[in-house]
Order: C-alpha cells, then sequence, then structure tokens
C-alpha cells in the first residue's frame, strides 16, 4: 500500500481505488500480547488535489490475544473506517489540526503505518474468553509457569535451606 508521489499525482481529479489484503505483522513487534494476525482485508478510495490526498479507509481482520483470565489464545474481530489526509506540500497548513493528517516525508505515501497504528488503536486492554472448559489455560509459559498452592509450602527458601540440618546437628 505504498504509491509513489508521481503515481499519486496522476489520478488527480480521476479516481483512485484499491481493495486488497496487506500483511499487518508488523504490529506484533510492537505490541507483545499480539500473538498473531490474519492479512488485513484494506478496502478503500483516494481524492487526490495538489496540495493533498484523501484517503478513505476500511480495514478489517482478526487478531489472536491472550484472555486475560487465563491465558488461552482469544480471536478479536476489527473493523474500522477512517479518514486520512496527507499533505504533499509541507507550506500547506489548511488542516493544521487535524488528527489524521500526515506530512509526506520523502516521495512516497505510506498506508501501512497508518493500517497498524488503527490496529493497535482497535485491541481491546483486556479480553477474556467466552467458553474456557473446551481448551485449559497452559501451565508455562514465556517466563513464567503455573504454581500450586501445594508447590509453594512445599517449597524450601534456598537462603533457609542450610537451617534445616541445624537441629540434626545438636541431636549427634
Amino acid at each position: 500500500m505504498k504509491w509513489s508521489l508521481q503515481e499519486i499525482k496522476n489520478f488527480y481529479r480521476k479516481p483512485l481505488t484499491f481493495e486488497q489484503n496487506v500483511d499487518a505483522s508488523g504490529v506484533m513487534e510492537k505490541d507483545r500480547e499480539i500473538r498473531s494476525i490474519d492479512p488485513v482485508y484494506v478496502k478503500g478510495h483516494a481524492d487526490v488535489t495538489q496540495q493533498k490526498a484523501t484517503f478513505y479507509l476500511t480495514i478489517k481482520g482478526k487478531m489472536v490475544l491472550p484472555c486475560a483470565n487465563t491465558l488461552v489464545d482469544v480471536e478479536f474481530p476489527f473493523s474500522v473506517k477512517t479518514t486520512e489526509i496527507f499533505i504533499f506540500d509541507p507550506n500547506y497548513t489548511e488542516f493544521e489540526d487535524e488528527e489524521s493528517l500526515h506530512k509526506v516525508e520523502g516521495h512516497y505515501v505510506d498506508l501501512l503505518p497508518v493500517i497498524e497504528e488503527h490496529i493497535l488503536l482497535e485491541k481491546p486492554l483486556k479480553i477474556t474468553a467466552a467458553d474456557v472448559t473446551e481448551s485449559p489455560a497452559p501451565d508455562e509459559g514465556k517466563g513464567w509457569k503455573r504454581v500450586t498452592e501445594e508447590d509453594l509450602s512445599n517449597r524450601v527458601d534456598p537462603r533457609l535451606a542450610g537451617l534445616a540440618n541445624f537441629f540434626d546437628e545438636d541431636k549427634k
């Protein structure tokens, strides 16, 4: 989803439409809670003038997140409609307060960072699995392990392990 400025300006007063699946797996590097993401369906069109290009986007897809209670995988579908404005001229200041305003740096208009940003904004803070009986919670993961009460009560603090034999020496 990348166009050169020359390609974009060829669509001046002509419709620029697009519809494709995009690999947005870069969001997994930005947010480690996202376990996987399917290719994202992006559909839209752009209105191009001499100073700017206004993109009207629909972004749909599914990401897999951990359940907040059990850490099992939960599929989370998302759908976003957004309007993004890319300014070609750095001195053009008509839309100075817009959140969806992007100044083009270099010679390309790249929608992938914008798409990834909207996916990250759609990720919920907390999600829970609807039915946890069909797949039990994992016993361990990267950097953690489930511990039961029995494991905690039978465990001896390694700093105090030498004291366990202290009274045995007095009996001898």
